[in-house]
C-alpha cells in the first residue's frame, strides 16, 4: 500500500473534532486531485488526524480547502504539507497508518 503513494506530497492535518475531519476531508478531496491516505482517530481525545497524497500544488490546495472548511468549526491542532517525504518519513506514516 505505501508503494502506491511513494514520490508523492503528504499533507497531515490534526482537528479536535473527528466530525469535522470528515467534512474537512471531503472539501479537500473535492478541492484538488489528491487522495486520503489516512484517517486516524485519536483515542485520548474525540480529535483525528487526516493524511493526504498527490502533487504538491493539489496537496496544497486541498490543505487551504480542508482549513477553510474546519475554519469556526473545530480548532485546527496541526497541519503541515512534506513536498518530497524522505524514505524514514514514508517508513514512519506507514507505520502510524498501520498501528
Amino acid at each position: 500500500m505505501a508503494e502506491e503513494y511513494t514520490g508523492m506530497a503528504v499533507g497531515v492535518f490534526e482537528l479536535e473534532s473527528e466530525c469535522i475531519c470528515f467534512v474537512a476531508l471531503d472539501a479537500a478531496a473535492k478541492a484538488a486531485n489528491v487522495k486520503i491516505q489516512a484517517v486516524e482517530r485519536n483515542r485520548l481525545k474525540s480529535g483525528a488526524c487526516v493524511k493526504m497524497r498527490g502533487t504538491v500544488s493539489d496537496v496544497k490546495a486541498a490543505m487551504e480547502a480542508a482549513l477553510a472548511a474546519a475554519e469556526g468549526r473545530s480548532k485546527v491542532v496541526s497541519h503541515t504539507v512534506i513536498a518530497s517525504p524522505s524514505a524514514d518519513t514514508e517508513k514512519a506514516l506507514a507505520m502510524t497508518i498501520q498501528k
